[in-house]
């Protein structure tokens, strides 16, 4: 089974082929494919090459499946003894992407 670690959205992620994985959002739409150039290691079972940073010539191949964002996250700011009191929401948007092929 072969096992990459790629860089996305400035995060590192472990992935093998069929897997499914939630990264920071990407460019692209639904259905479309993606190439992750920036691939730190990859390993086969037998043999392991490391990058320093990346592998050169290596790629990963994925497919996005969905388009989304993420549940809401409530921020509540307070300070004591001013009266203020700041609410505010974020929905991170993320792309769930299926791995297709490392090379």
């Amino acid at each position: 089974m072969e096992i990459a670690i790629i860089k996305a959205g400035g995060k590192q992620y472990k992935v093998s082929v069929g897997d499914k994985i939630k990264i920071e959002k990407i460019e692209g739409q639904e259905g479309e494919k993606a190439v992750f150039n920036e691939v730190l290691l990859v390993s086969d079972g037998q043999k392991t090459k490391i990058g320093a940073p990346f592998i050169s010539g290596a790629k990963v191949s994925a497919e996005i499946l969905k388009q989304d964002r993420a549940e809401k996250i409530t921020i509540l700011k307070y300070k004591s003894k001013k009266r203020s009191n700041v609410k505010r929401g974020h929905r991170q948007p993320y792309s769930l992407v299926e791995i297709k092929s490392i090379q």
